[in-house]
């Protein structure tokens, strides 16, 4: 069996996603999933009618974001989010986003062409932020080695 990594972050707005104060964050989000559509081991994102994730939101706070991929690697998601244009906005989300206090990333091992759902990635990171790293979902900090079965 093979296994892909799966990932959900999450990031809460400092205002509504219409709002003027997030227009440079929204103006951009096309710009990102296409590069992250074309990077090295991108596999898929959960996504609506309107190509992103802005409207599917399992915490049901209007202010949370929800970001769902499957990579090939944990190397490959690596060098998207922290080596490639995706940077600049990284760099820049202290103006759309608030600091989150707690776990705000989790990843988890899937069979090939599972893809999870807004309900299961909100679970694997509120069991990330109980009980810490494990196989059921991790951080970048301890990441689990695939599964070989």
């Amino acid at each position: 069996m093979n296994h892909q990594l799966a990932q959900i972050n999450i990031a809460k707005l400092i205002a509504p996603i219409t709002d003027p104060l997030i227009a440079d964050f929204v103006a951009q989000l096309d710009t990102i999933n296409a590069l992250a559509e074309q990077s090295k081991g991108f596999i898929w994102r959960l996504k609506d009618d309107s190509n992103n994730a802005t409207s599917i939101n399992p915490f049901h706070d209007p202010l949370i974001i929800v970001n769902i991929s499957v990579w090939e690697s944990v190397e490959d998601l690596k060098n998207f989010a922290y080596k490639s244009s995706h940077v600049s906005v990284f760099a820049d989300r202290a103006r759309w986003f608030e600091k989150m206090q707690e776990a705000h990333l989790a990843l988890w091992w899937i069979e090939e062409g599972n893809f999870p759902s807004a309900k299961e990635g909100k679970s694997r990171l509120l069991h990330l932020r109980e009980h810490g790293d494990s196989a059921i979902a991790f951080s970048f900090k301890k990441i689990i080695e695939k599964p070989t079965i």
